[in-house]
């Protein structure tokens, strides 16, 4: 019995014992820790901060929208969570009407552009105050009601009028006075967005620039149709240098037959040299490929190359449709061996103005149908807007504007067609013949059919 009383009183004993020494570990232990821990840094902390009763939170879901939205445009959240963070806020809130109708659409427009965050940023900052003015705080006239924004060196006056009845930020009557109370701040509401002077001198300073800068005019580029590459632009002449070009060259074109003023006595007879105009055109008509048969029509066949020169040189305008090799190959014998039939087939295909591309094309989109007269008189040649081209002839037998531009000097112009034209009356005989030789084009057809007109003649010789 007094053994058993003697175990149980040692086991307590040394119960006891161990919470002794387990109490002063437990002691030892607390004291190495440090007593007074650093805390976190705000930034690191920011949204801990940040509770669901927040004035922040408040703006967000309130009525104010509009200003809500700018606030995220701005990336303003975290500069204004570690405002609350550090004292309380008055925010001066505009009305939705005053952000969407009322501001003016270009400073609007000025603000939401991504160059200008810094001004958007300022403009927001210049409406919250980092201390907390409640309606009853307000000053009871205009006397010293100035307060600092978060916005820097920008302050905002507060008054009131009317014995205190109404209440003003700046410029701004304060509708709603103490609309969002929350305990980090309040939120005002104002009924127009207040402006800072910085915010407004960037914004004429930008518009001032915008409305001086100008783009200097240049010519669309040109495209040579020999080459098919741009044109080079010409020097630029330096100041009292003679021109580049003779004063005939800086001459319009008439837009129809305009003969030359009368030579003064003594004077030269012409006044500009068509052979020479000719010429070049025809070498052009040779370099340029597809267009020898018309070539030979002009120099080998007839004198019209002769005449196309006279009347250059008294000052007309000539517009020539040349048919390409291909098209002229269709021509059959009965049709070149009439008398006189080269030199009609040519005259139908010269107009007597000065005619482009652009200028034909724009012609017959506006006009629908355009009649141009021709050398062989009293035809006309029909031209009229087809597939984005141009398109001459009004019966079976129609040619499409192939070559644009082949040659334009200002007097003469040359454009490349991929069908012979052949007045009405006319068109009833050829289009059959036509369809029927297609089958067989063959180059050199001009030049047969006047060897074996003058072998008939008995003018072998030339021919061989």
């Amino acid at each position: 019995m007094d053994s058993h009383i003697y175990g149980r009183s040692s086991l307590s004993f040394f119960f006891v014992v161990f919470l002794t020494l387990f109490s002063l570990s437990s002691a030892v232990s607390a004291a190495a820790l440090p007593r007074n821990p650093k805390p976190l840094s705000p930034k690191s902390n920011s949204s801990a901060q940040i509770n669901s009763n927040s004035v922040l939170v408040a703006l967000l879901d309130s009525h104010y929208t509009e200003l809500a939205e700018l606030v995220e445009k701005a990336l303003l959240l975290q500069t204004l969570e570690e405002a609350v963070g550090q004292h309380n806020i008055t925010i001066f809130a505009p009305r939705n009407e005053a952000l969407e109708r009322q501001l003016d659409p270009e400073f609007k427009r000025f603000l939401l552009e991504p160059g200008n965050l810094k001004s958007l940023q300022t403009l927001l900052m210049f409406h919250i105050i980092p201390s907390r003015i409640g309606s009853t705080q307000w000053p009871k006239d205009s006397g010293s009601g100035r307060h600092r924004t978060l916005c820097k060196n920008e302050h905002l006056h507060l008054s009131s009028k009317d014995s205190g009845n109404k209440k003003a930020v700046d410029s701004a009557e304060v509708v709603r006075p103490d609309d969002v109370i929350r305990p980090d701040g309040l939120i005002h509401g104002i009924e127009r967005v207040l402006i800072p002077r910085s915010v407004q001198e960037d914004f004429n300073r930008r518009r001032s620039l915008r409305s001086i800068s100008a783009v200097i005019p240049e010519g669309a580029p040109e495209v040579d149709p020999r080459t098919h590459r741009l044109k080079k632009p010409a020097p630029a002449v330096p100041a009292g240098a003679p021109p580049v070009l003779p004063i005939y060259d800086a001459l319009a074109p008439g837009p129809s037959l305009a003969p030359a003023p009368a030579p003064g006595p003594g004077g030269p007879r012409h006044h500009f040299d068509g052979m020479s105009q000719v010429k070049d055109f025809i070498h052009t008509l040779l370099h340029y490929g597809g267009y020898n048969e018309m070539a030979d029509i002009l120099v080998n066949l007839t004198s019209l190359a002769t005449e196309m020169g006279r009347l250059v040189s008294e000052g007309y305008v000539l517009t020539v449709l040349a048919p390409n090799d291909e098209a002229m190959a269709k021509l059959t014998t009965d049709q070149l061996s009439e008398p006189g039939a080269p030199e009609q087939i040519v005259y139908y295909h010269i107009i007597p103005e000065y005619q482009t591309e652009e200028s034909m094309y724009n012609s017959v989109r506006r006009f629908g149908k355009v009649q141009y007269d021709t050398l062989r008189l009293p035809h006309r040649v029909v031209a009229q807007e087809a597939d984005g081209s141009v398109k001459f002839g009004s019966g079976d037998v129609s040619a499409y504007l192939f070559d644009p531009d082949i040659y334009t000097d200002g007097r003469i112009s040359v454009q490349g067609i991929d069908e012979v034209l052949f007045p009405v009356e006319e068109e009833k005989k050829a289009t059959p013949v036509v369809k029927a030789a297609a089958a067989k084009p063959r180059r050199g057809k001009l030049m047969e059919v006047a060897c074996s007109m003058l072998g008939t003649l008995g003018h072998f010789s030339t021919c061989q």
